[in-house]
């Protein structure tokens, strides 16, 4: 078995028991939602197309921004209980995931439940109100034991959308099979990405087969075949969240990462410095979005993780000035602390700067080797970008001092941004100056001489929770200026090359200080 392999069967029982709990919950709790709605909505015509255009209008919601649309709204509601019974509830992870794959199964039930109910025979509803039968017997005994089959088939389909739409609660830090495939694209570990789309269909498959079962039983009146699904379910399920049972010591500490190499790179090892330091465990919540990360670091939901000064001057503090690296560094030491008491322990000694890159022969074809140069060609040009960078603050401030009016731009994931680069597809991207990949990619970073992008120094935030844990600040005090921009460079290529790759962790072992 390869390595690459070896690596990704360990994670698998976590990954797996975290991907089941979260799919049995929201199946269960969408099964007891739409069951009882399914019912009223089939005996009132009137309520029918309400109930069925909003489960309808929620499942055009993509999944991925459903979930995100939870984190804020829980966020907030963790916040005010904390401040009013002293203690909240995680807005991070399990339950906006849970509650936003609970609608998302809501729409394939109600349906199936809604025309199964209707689709009863009007004779056998009048020969059972003839026998005397009340609205309750009639519906236990007659109408859901014959509209049982069309609603297990609403189920099965619940089922199989549930599990595969959980494969994206990894950005609001949930631990699920999509770690597999958030973290190997862009890292470009095709192993990963390929052995967690399995690991998912194949629970997908399993869930849809026992269902099946228990849809033929109900269907053809066969009572073993019914139990025989339902065993399948309870046991198999029980069987992989037996891992969770090994989990319920909570961890010493929550590390935090955004969704690209040198992040999964510095959570490793903080992460490391901190069990050496005698943590019990240290548990990772990666792949999370900017603003997603530094709120759930202000509320408590993680511990530390590593930021960006210009991130954090724009995007948290609103500020669109440039008043200059040092300056920006001790403002946000001051405003952090004050605003939402985050601690700002320190920078870690280099800078992963947003900076405008070219290949160097289009460069020099061009004549371009600044930002103003790029103004001038740029309405004959693509721009190719990280998800997120034309809706940050960055973008608006680069744009309006010089003027960038783009044929074409296009948004990526990072490691398939340099790719279209590299493949003609992107004639210039939004890069960042901390990537190996601009030296091994012969790449021509473009000069800013209006200063339109603010610095960027790689800073640890703790949260405020955090502020007085002085094993957590001892441990990582020594990181404080200690990594140059080579050798973060250096580190960022070793996971990024595409042969001989290094893992996160072993380019963080690499990287370490001792």
């Amino acid at each position: 078995m390869s390595p690459s392999l070896q690596a990704a069967a360990a994670l698998l029982p976590e990954y797996l028991a975290w991907h089941v709990l979260l799919s049995v919950s929201a199946l269960g709790l969408g099964l007891a939602i739409s069951l009882p709605l399914a019912i009223a909505a089939a005996r009132s015509p009137r309520l029918r197309w309400p109930v069925l255009a909003l489960a309808s209008l929620i499942q055009t919601i993509p999944s991925l921004a459903l979930l995100a649309l939870f984190f804020p709204l829980l966020l907030a509601l963790s916040v005010l209980s904390a401040a009013t019974i002293g203690r909240g509830f995680s807005a991070l992870g399990f339950l906006p995931s849970l509650l936003a794959l609970t609608l998302y199964s809501v729409l394939p039930i109600l349906r199936n439940g809604v025309a199964g109910l209707t689709g009863v025979d009007p004779a056998i509803s009048q020969a059972a109100d003839g026998v005397g039968m009340t609205p309750r017997q009639k519906l236990l005994q007659v109408e859901l034991p014959l509209a049982a089959p069309v609603i297990m088939a609403g189920v099965r389909t619940a089922a199989v959308w549930t599990i595969g739409a959980a494969t994206l609660s990894t950005p609001v830090g949930q631990t699920s099979l999509g770690n597999y495939i958030f973290a190997g694209l862009q890292t470009e570990n095709w192993v990963s990405v390929l052995f967690g789309c399995a690991a998912s269909a194949a629970l997908a498959l399993a869930a849809d087969q026992l269902l099946g079962l228990v849809e033929t039983g109900a269907r053809t009146r066969r009572r073993g075949l019914v139990v025989a699904g339902l065993a399948g379910i309870v046991i198999g399920a029980a069987v992989a969240m037996a891992p969770l049972a090994g989990l319920g010591k909570p961890a010493a500490y929550v590390v935090g990462a955004k969704n690209f190499s040198e992040q999964y790179i510095l959570a490793e090892l903080i992460a490391g410095r901190l069990e050496r330091a005698g943590a019990a465990r240290v548990s990772r919540k990666e792949d999370l979005g900017s603003a997603v990360a530094y709120r759930a670091l202000a509320a408590g939901e993680i511990d530390v993780y590593v930021d960006y000064s210009g991130t954090l001057w724009t995007n948290v503090l609103g500020r669109t000035d440039n008043p200059g690296r040092q300056a920006v560094l001790e403002g946000l030491t001051v405003e952090l602390k004050r605003r939402d008491g985050v601690v700002v322990l320190g920078s870690l000694g280099f800078e992963n700067a947003y900076a405008f890159a070219m290949r160097a022969d289009r460069a020099k074809a061009l004549g371009v080797a600044s930002l103003t140069d790029l103004a001038r060609e740029a309405p004959k040009l693509t721009l190719g970008t990280d998800i997120e960078f034309l809706s940050r603050p960055e973008w608006k401030a680069v744009d309006a001092a010089y003027g960038l009016g783009f044929k074409t731009k296009r948004s990526f994931q990072p490691t398939f941004m340099y790719r279209a680069l590299s493949g003609g597809d992107a004639d210039v991207i939004s890069a960042f100056s901390s990537d190996g990949r601009i030296a091994a990619d012969n790449l021509v970073v473009l000069t800013d001489p209006r200063a339109a992008i603010p610095p960027y120094d790689a800073v640890i935030l703790i949260s405020p929770e955090r502020a007085g844990d002085e094993r957590l600040v001892e441990a990582l005090r020594p990181l404080v200026g200690a990594i140059s921009v080579e050798a973060m460079r250096a580190a960022n290529y070793s996971v990024d090359r595409d042969s001989g790759k290094l893992t996160p962790a072993q380019a963080a072992e690499a990287l370490a200080i001792r």
